[in-house]
């Protein structure tokens, strides 16, 4: 009896430790393995406003003044700081120790993401950096740490969003917001976390679903070819459909027949089961990954886009991904499900990720609740015609397609938004490289080069209009300006260096127009109809200070007239305009045109929403 009250007590004491712990969910849950340990909590920090930190020794810290709880950046209320005003450098530092359990084995520091460079010190030491604010990394800290021993874990995190050199989305280059411009993000904003990993275990996968042929077929990487072999079991849930041994190696191809397969759809979102075991040549696991796989193709024939061969309409929403007191980092993991969950019970399909790499959670719940997604990189603040930048872009972007190829959920990869200031020399290049860089490592999705911007390589075309009276709208659309570009948009947003054209006189290089035979056309900006509390009043004290686009109307009658109208009016030219994406989710901030306040609760008649966005053109099977 006394033992059984210690194991209790220890259970207790471990479930209340977890849950003192925030965002303590596994953050990689499409590559998850069972042994480590969340490093989320109190922090010490200090800001370094004026770049001297390795001139003080910070590297070298013990311990800073400051506290701070990560994984949310500084300038949130939850991070415990709250800071809103630029923050170029900060320094971050923790004790870390490794568990016994973990001797011989590699230690791997994981990091969901850090906004924008990072350097990683253990005790005084530099372990590695990082060069890039939106995607995972992990730095490999075995030589530096000892079993049992505590050590000091500093991390050095560098931005300047006004240099016009990095992503930085729709982080505010002004003191205060602006329009559709916000809060920023610096530094830690999503988990830290470490774990143990044989010197020959796995490092990732790539999944490649075949159903016209029944099969999935997988490629491994591994830190190190000394292993023996590698098995993988895919199962329903019932019983083990498909295995097969492979030898350890990066050469190795798996090749698994799954009969009568069931695919993934948001009808039928089924995922399943992948186990990967890695044995040494005595017979011995020394490394076991669970994964899971959705059964389904995505591909473009003629202006259709097709979901498990079947032409598939999107009803997409915008998803800014922005929270009132996390900024980029979701209070929890119930918050990221919750927003799919608005989305779909709004009448949507999915949503198109504007400007922000998302939690990989958000994927695996978007995989689970069958949602589909478009993958976006915080394109904006970069001047996209700089060489520089497109040094920065190409290799963080490889990074996001790499870190969520596998996941079905998402259908299409937009690197870049609104794109609207090329030059005729160094912007095709860089556009072009993007595509194909794109292509060579997920030849699986469509690409759209440039949402709503000058498209120079791409398979699908898209275009931005909020025009807001919905016969404009679909006479605008449907009697073809949609198919031609102006390469120098006159719509300037400040954070935009506009006298960058170098080579704009030079005309040997046409950007293409849009030919309606070969490409599918999609409207993924449309809407954003402001409403706030008091609008239909015009009282409410927050009227003058929002922003959205057009005149607002004056009842929420008017409201739904319109948006009705608008919905209406592309499901009319639905044998031109294949799909479209509405403006947005929620509120953000000062921008008041969500379907949601920017707290998630209901601005609307959430029947009469879901009736027109649920709305299907005759053309469409979905």
């Amino acid at each position: 009896m006394k033992k059984r009250n210690i194991l209790l007590a220890a259970v207790m004491l471990a479930a209340s430790t977890l849950l003192a712990i925030p965002r303590a969910e596994y953050p990689r849950p499409q590559f998850e393995r069972q042994d480590w340990v969340n490093l989320n909590g109190d922090w010490t920090y200090t800001f370094d406003f004026v770049g001297s930190g390795m001139e003080k020794k910070l590297h070298q810290s013990q311990g800073f003044s400051d506290k701070i709880t990560v994984p949310f950046c500084p300038e949130s209320k939850l991070s415990g700081v709250e800071y809103t005003d630029f923050i170029n450098n900060i320094w971050y530092q923790r004790s870390i120790t490794m568990p016994q359990a973990w001797s011989g084995k590699r230690v791997r520091l994981n990091f969901g993401a850090v906004y924008y460079n990072s350097e990683i010190f253990i005790d005084g030491q530099l372990a590695g950096r990082h060069f890039g604010g939106s995607t995972s990394f992990a730095v490999d800290i075995t030589r530096f740490v000892a079993d049992g021993k505590a050590h000091s874990l500093v991390v050095h995190a560098y931005s300047d969003t006004r240099t016009n050199l990095q992503p930085a989305g729709k982080q505010n280059v002004r003191m205060t917001q602006f329009e559709c411009m916000y809060t920023r993000c610096t530094g830690i904003w999503q988990t830290v976390w470490m774990e143990p990993v044989d010197a020959c275990g796995l490092e990732r996968t790539q999944v490649l679903t075949d159903i016209d042929q029944n099969q999935v077929v997988i490629h491994p990487t591994f830190y190190s070819e000394g292993g023996a072999t590698l098995t993988v079991t895919m199962s329903d849930g019932k019983k083990a459909v498909a295995t097969r041994t492979v030898p350890a190696q990066n050469n190795s191809t798996i090749v698994l027949p799954v009969k009568k397969a069931r695919l993934w759809s948001p009808a039928d979102p089924f995922l399943y089961s992948l186990t990967y075991e890695v044995k040494d040549a005595a017979g011995k696991c020394i490394d076991r990954v669970s994964s899971y796989v959705g059964m389904r193709k995505i591909h473009v024939k003629g202006n259709r886009v097709y979901l498990n061969n079947e032409p598939f309409y999107q009803r997409l929403v915008l998803d800014q991904g922005f929270y009132p007191d996390g900024i980029w980092t979701a209070p929890s993991d119930e918050a990221l499900r919750h927003d799919i969950e608005l989305s779909l019970q709004a009448g949507f399909n999915g949503a198109r990720l504007h400007q922000k790499v998302f939690e990989e959670r958000f994927h695996y719940w978007a995989d689970k609740l069958g949602y589909i997604t478009w993958g976006e990189a915080p394109s904006w603040g970069m001047d996209a015609n700089n060489p520089e930048v497109a040094r920065n872009f190409l290799s963080e972007w490889s990074e996001e397609i790499v870190r969520d190829r596998n996941h079905p959920s998402i259908v299409t990869w937009t690197p870049m938004n609104e794109e609207w200031w090329p030059d005729r020399v160094q912007f095709p290049r860089f556009v072009s490289d993007v595509y194909d860089l794109t292509k060579a490592l997920d030849p699986t999705r469509p690409v759209c080069d440039v949402s709503g911007g000058v498209h120079v390589k791409t398979d699908i075309w898209t275009t931005h209009n909020y025009e807001q009276d919905p016969k404009k709208l679909k006479d605008i659309i449907y009697n073809g300006s949609r198919w031609f570009q102006t390469p120098n948009h006159t719509l300037a947003f400040p954070q935009r260096n506009v006298g960058f054209n170098r080579h704009t006189d030079n005309n040997l290089y046409d950007f293409p127009t849009y030919d309606k035979a070969d490409k599918p056309y999609l409207l993924d900006e449309v809407g954003g109809i402001k409403w706030v509390k008091g609008q239909d009043s015009r009282t409410g004290n927050d009227t003058n200070k929002s922003w959205g686009y057009g005149e607002p109307p004056r009842s929420l009658e008017e409201f739904y007239t319109r948006l009705e109208g608008q919905i209406d009016a592309l499901m009319e030219i639905s044998d031109n305009v294949w799909g479209y994406c509405y403006t947005q989710l929620t509120d953000v901030e000062q921008e008041q045109n969500g379907i949601y306040y920017y707290d998630r609760s209901s601005k609307f008649d959430m029947k009469r929403i879901h009736a027109i966005f649920s709305k299907k053109p005759a053309a469409s099977k979905q």
